[in-house]
């Protein structure tokens, strides 16, 4: 019998799904031979295409939605493969902008269900978890609808994540820091080796700027395996400009031309992911692909990346901001006080359990005078004591919201209209707070 779309989806999350739950260390839980089989099976989709493929620990959405658009924007059909979603799973599949339909979502895992259970039957290499159906489902998508590039965001570290099965014409790494530390290992070297991974034989990486630990170890395995390497900050150069709450302008001096251009993303780190993505580009305009000083301006001015420094309305200021490590979350604290000005600055926050809550507390509360501290509805979200604990030793005002709905009119209520209002932890309190903005009728 065949599924509807919530059977689909309810099917997809049945398996394994280290999204929701901790992750193991060992690789036997990640091997791909499992994904080479079912893929197999299904004729290859994952080859159909021109493929760009990112790992790095911040940035990789970003860069990876730059890229798309600008590829768009030069008239090539052209998938966005990404992960986790804000609000809903169509939007991890998405071609030229356009998110996956549940029709379509529907009737390739009606596809894919016989050849699972075959894979899964036999388990030679381990059962398929729920990331690695969905990376498949997103290959069957982009090959169903021709599409001329897909653009591939790794899940987790690299190596052995379900999305190193495909041919890269350029593996992306955009800056690497402490993240997944329980799967990935505990050093920047570590962390780094596992994301150095996508490198491939022969193969063209773009590297974002890198502590110095991490740009050996990507030198290393790129000379190991004949990589050519392009290095933002050294070989590609960038410069930001003016800027506003709106955006910022930035010169990117290229290794073929010199391109003026404007996001619509504020924070320095998007400066970075903006070189990166403008390097990765002219890497395809070398190999003969269509794209301009124009295309590039023009998609990376149209660029949407929700979550991220997003503004939601203007009186008080409303920001959202996925950070959810001490490094993001200082990072975010810079931007506020460099972008934005206002009086006082109210936090809401959550996170998940496995995240480094004191760090985080330790960067933010310079910043904020008054916490509102939640949980989200995520199986891996943090109790909220764990984080009243951290912010109360740091002598901040906290108050504790049971009821997700009750969060942002509890944080407003706080805040006088010269004030700042930030959510931020993780992508799920970030969702949840640009879904209870738009109830309440916020907007800029």
């Amino acid at each position: 019998m065949d599924f509807t779309y919530q059977q689909a989806l309810d099917y997809l999350y049945s398996f394994v799904d280290y999204e929701s739950m901790p992750r193991p260390r060992d690789a036997e839980h990640y091997d791909l031979r499992r994904m080479d089989e079912l893929l197999e099976r299904l004729g290859n989709p994952h080859l159909g295409a021109r493929t760009v493929h990112i790992a790095g620990t911040k940035g990789k959405g970003s860069v990876a939605a730059m890229i798309a658009s600008v590829l768009t924007k030069s008239g090539y059909r052209t998938g966005l493969y990404t992960s986790p979603h804000l609000h809903t799973f169509n939007e991890r599949i998405r071609i030229d902008g356009n998110l996956i339909t549940d029709e379509d979502v529907t009737a390739l895992v009606n596809k894919l269900r016989p050849e699972e259970e075959v894979v899964n039957e036999k388990a030679t290499y381990g059962k398929l978890t729920t990331f690695e159906l969905i990376t498949v489902l997103g290959f069957m998508y982009f090959n169903l609808k021709n599409v001329d590039f897909q653009v591939v965001e790794v899940g987790l570290g690299g190596r052995l994540d379900a999305t190193n099965v495909v041919q890269p014409d350029v593996s992306v790494i955009t800056t690497i820091g402490f993240d997944h530390m329980e799967v990935l290992g505990n050093t920047i070297t570590k962390i780094a080796t596992e994301k150095a991974g996508i490198i491939r034989q022969d193969g063209i990486v773009v590297s974002s700027p890198q502590v110095i630990e991490v740009e050996k170890v990507i030198g290393r395995v790129c000379q190991e395996k004949n990589a050519k390497l392009i290095k933002v900050g050294g070989d590609v150069t960038f410069q930001g400009q003016e800027y506003d709450i709106e955006g910022q302008k930035l010169r990117v001096n290229g290794r073929r031309d010199t391109y003026e251009v404007t996001i619509p993303l504020i924070g320095d780190h998007q400066l970075i992911n903006a070189a990166t993505a403008v390097a990765t580009l002219e890497v395809l305009a070398e190999k003969g692909f269509a794209i301009t000083k124009e295309s590039m301006r023009e998609g990376l001015a149209r660029v949407k990346w929700p979550g991220r420094l997003q503004l939601l309305s203007k009186k008080p200021l409303l920001v959202v901001d996925g950070a959810h490590t001490p490094e993001s979350a200082r990072k975010m604290r810079e931007s506020l006080e460099k972008y934005f000005n206002f009086d006082k600055a109210v936090l809401i926050i959550g996170s998940s359990s496995d995240k480094d809550i004191s760090g985080i507390a330790r960067e933010l509360t310079p910043l904020f005078e008054k916490v509102v501290i939640t949980r989200s509805i995520h199986p891996r979200s943090m109790p909220a004591d764990n984080i009243v604990k951290e912010f109360r030793s740091r002598g901040v005002e906290t108050t504790v919201v049971e009821n997700f709905s009750e969060v942002l009119p509890t944080a407003l209520s706080l805040a006088g209209e010269n004030d700042l209002v930030c959510a931020t932890g993780s992508l799920f309190i970030v969702a949840g707070v640009i879904e209870e903005a738009e109830k309440l009728g916020l907007s800029k």
